[in-house]
């Protein structure tokens, strides 16, 4: 099993480098004094960290960002101010994807030790904050990593929901953390190896990779539920 684990790892690597010089768009990362001059009339900071390359813009991730969106709405419905982070994990040229690769393949051990570091400077100069870091698919597991790395002293003060992280990546346990796999329905996130084969097969022809179940919508049953009764919970 592990080794079809590490075939499947390995596949969809090189299928991220078949669609390498693909077009994307990356929004300017928010500068921490920004960020701190920003949400001084705001109750939740929600950093947003897209799925693929993870840079896509909040106004251009449809996949996730209704999501965001979600977790803003129910916040506000609760007397929450909240402002929407996005951060960008890769940068849109040959070098950038490149490390970006390397990140992943690393379980994103450099970059979620950067955004760690943010965070915890935000929690410290920020102290009647709390923060959501959100993330999709590799998002996801990016801000599970990140989440790891947090100092402790800060720690009850960052809430992580991480969507369809893939299987390979190690489970985070923490009441702080939601992890959302669509009811067991998505097969990256629980590593059905002969759909994730197929479609792997499938990709060179359709011009992606596609995981069935790995769509994430907020009206999905068990996502908007998990995620209003995690936030639930732990702001109200």
């Amino acid at each position: 099993m592990k080794k079809i684990k590490q075939l499947i790892i390995s596949l969809i690597v090189l299928a991220s480098l078949f669609f390498l010089f693909g077009p994307e768009v990356i929004p300017d990362n928010y500068q921490l004094q920004e960020i701190l001059n920003q949400a001084s009339d705001d109750d939740v900071i929600i950093i947003f960290n897209s799925g693929g390359w993870g840079n896509t813009p909040v106004e251009k991730a449809e996949d996730f960002a209704p999501i965001i969106e979600g977790i803003q709405e129910t916040l506000n419905e609760w007397g929450y101010k909240s402002v929407i982070v996005p951060y960008v994990r890769t940068k849109d040229d040959l070098l950038g994807k490149i490390t970006g690769i390397k990140e992943f393949l690393n379980s994103f051990q450099n970059s979620s030790r950067d955004l760690a570091k943010e965070i915890e400077f935000l929690a410290k100069n920020l102290p009647d904050k709390k923060i959501i870091i959100a993330g999709l698919s590799n998002g996801g597991a990016f801000v599970n990593e990140t989440y790891k790395k947090i100092s402790k002293d800060v720690k009850s003060s960052v809430y992580t929901i991480a969507a369809g992280a893939p299987f390979w990546e190690d489970s985070v346990k923490s009441e702080n953390i939601l992890q959302i796999d669509n009811n067991g329905k998505d097969t990256l996130a629980i590593g059905e190896v002969k759909s994730l084969l197929l479609s792997l097969i499938k990709a060179p022809f359709t011009g992606k990779f596609y995981a069935p179940g790995h769509e994430y919508y907020w009206s999905s049953p068990g996502v908007k539920s998990q995620i209003v009764s995690f936030l639930e919970k732990k702001f109200r």
